[in-house]
């Protein structure tokens, strides 16, 4: 018998076990109740404060609180004259009539018919909001945020706290740092920790806070650890102190990291406008003075594929008006267009290139002197056909979210733009270097420019190399244009910013070695920076590089690496 009643008698042990199980109470229901308790008890603040301070912190708590801030929940008196807390749905029909909700409950108000009741949102009373019940609601919003799913939000939350310095929120910001997987915002607890620690009564307990905050170099509490220091004595005076040291040193160490990447950035720039200019100057000899503007028309290209991506773009070359139509994208295939525009950049600019070389270069070689003041002229001609078909003001090009955010560490911040800046130049000189040693091209160019007259003996069509050797030069321009475009505004005159540092970089590296260019680059990048660090003159320190490179050029005209053939030698 015991063998066959089992069965039976387990089958609804395990119905009432699955019914416990589904139904779940909702989570929004306590608080729910209070808040409407909280919000019918109009004029009697003290007594809202004592409800909303019995409520348990919740995302739910937070919802219905900033709800109640806004002014999204109202007061409506039913047809017994008795006053209920409801909410409005966003949604209104011909009337202007909304759907409306009983707050304390969270289901829909019913008429008499039992149909849903929709109401007036002029006919309702906002529940009212005093400064007291508000700096409460606010203590309330900031424990909430710890039990955030977003670690933003969370983030966000244990910072404000920590400001606070309220020994009572003590407990709460330990018991959150048991369970916090994030380690940016497990930081920012014991930071906050370590500051509420600082207005503890006991002094072993400041000591502790001071040492925890010198640990992790807090930059936040140098003003509370200054203020501590100087109405404490003793321990607590001392630990003060030796945190504060510890801060500054964690201050020195991030600024000369931080000084570091911005001039390997910089120099990753100087880099990628240098490099087509090493190729043209370095390896043909043209002093090419449009160099700047073959920058600007990579950038423009990156700006109008951009606008085309975008809603368009509207132009007006010589009082001509011209539009180009927009595909009105959003989210992340608006944010492809700067993958488009890399490449279009540099075939622009290479064919711009190639347009100056066959109609002003080709007939300038051996002239320098004409070719500079040729080149110049073109730039001034550039630049004006720039102002009349932008406009003379900057354009904005905006960077794709792949490139807009950073990396915070040790208070570093590494920006995506500038390391996909650096990244993107290392690609560049190595696909240089590969063109320039392992192909036909680069085989043929490096014949030519070091013995031009033995080339054209050999068969070689030296013409022709010369024009794919200034376009391959001037889309390397063009990319640098691209790379700039995420890191300022696009105008004119961009390119003249860097046509005289690019030159520089060229001359202090070696004409015609792309090694020497790549050491150029980040040596003046890294001087320019540091410069600007010690002396806080940014003018004063672009002098000083300037000097420095004249004195350079005095003691090794020819300078880092020096390149020899037969046509330099003769």
């Amino acid at each position: 018998m015991p063998l066959f009643k089992a069965p039976r008698l387990l089958l609804p042990l395990l119905v009432c076990l699955f019914h416990l199980l589904t139904q779940r109470p909702s989570l929004a229901a306590p608080a729910l109740q209070t808040i409407a308790k909280a919000v019918l008890l109009e004029d009697k603040t003290d007594e809202q404060v004592a409800l909303l301070e019995t409520m348990e912190p919740d995302p739910d708590v937070a919802k219905f609180l900033n709800l109640w801030k806004e002014g999204g929940i109202f007061l409506w008196e039913r047809p017994d004259q008795t006053k209920v807390a409801v909410v409005l749905a966003e949604q209104k029909d011909a009337e202007d009539k909304q759907a409306a909700t009983l707050l304390e409950t969270g289901k829909p108000l019913l008429a008499a018919d039992g149909k849903p009741l929709r109401l007036l949102a002029s006919d309702l009373t906002a529940a009212e909001t005093d400064s007291t019940l508000r700096e409460t609601m606010k203590a309330i919003l900031d424990l909430a945020g710890l039990a955030s799913s977003e670690a933003n939000v969370r983030l966000q939350s244990v910072e404000t706290l920590g400001m606070e310095q309220n020994p009572a929120r003590l407990p709460l910001l330990l018991k959150r740092a048991e369970k916090e997987t994030d380690p940016k915002v497990l930081r920012a607890l014991k930071e906050a920790v370590a500051l509420t620690q600082l207005k503890d009564e006991s002094p072993d307990t400041r000591v502790l806070g001071c040492r925890m905050l010198g640990e992790l170099g807090s930059i936040r509490a140098q003003d509370v650890l200054q203020a501590l220091a100087k109405e404490s004595d003793g321990a607590v005076q001392r630990a003060a102190l030796g945190a504060l040291t510890k801060i500054t040193l964690h201050i020195q160490a991030a600024n000369t990291f931080g000084t570091l990447f911005r001039g390997l950035s910089l120099g990753s720039v100087l880099l990628v406008a240098a490099l087509g200019l090493a190729v043209t100057f370095g390896l043909m000899g043209i002093i090419n003075m449009a160099h700047g503007e073959m920058i600007a028309v990579g950038a423009y290209t990156t700006y109008v594929v951009q606008c085309v991506f975008g809603p368009g773009l509207q132009v007006s070359p010589f009082g001509l008006a011209m539009s180009l139509p927009g595909m009105r994208t959003t989210g992340w295939l608006y944010d492809c267009y700067f993958l488009l525009a890399i490449p279009l950049s540099f075939l622009t600019a290479a064919l711009a290139g190639i347009l100056l070389e066959r109609t002003v270069i080709r007939f300038l070689y051996r002239r320098p002197l004409e070719s500079l003041l040729a080149t110049w002229g073109v730039s001034l001609v550039l630049q004006q056909l720039f102002r009349l078909t932008f406009g003379a003001n900057n354009v904005q090009v905006s960077s794709p979210s792949w490139l807009s955010g950073s990396w915070t560490i040790s208070d570093v911040d590494f920006g995506w733009n500038r390391l996909f800046v650096i990244s993107f130049a290392v690609a560049i000189v190595q696909g240089v270097f590969l063109l320039l040693s392992r192909t036909p091209l680069g085989l043929l160019i490096r014949a030519v420019m070091q013995n031009r007259a033995m080339a054209s003996c050999m068969g070689v069509r030296t013409t022709r190399v010369n024009m794919f050797t200034f376009g391959l030069g001037s889309g390397l321009a063009g990319l640098a244009g691209a790379f700039l475009s995420q890191i300022g505004n696009v105008g004119p005159s961009l390119g003249q910013s860097y046509i005289v540092d690019a030159f520089m970089t060229v001359v202090v590296g070696g004409v015609g070695s792309l090694f020497g260019t790549i050491f150029s680059a980040v040596g003046i990048g890294m001087t320019d920076q540091v410069l600007q660090q010690v002396l806080g003159n940014p003018v004063l320190g672009k002098i000083l590089v300037l000097a420095a490179i004249i004195l350079f050029l005095q003691w090794r005209p020819a300078g880092l690496f020096v390149t020899r053939s037969r046509s330099l030698d003769n």
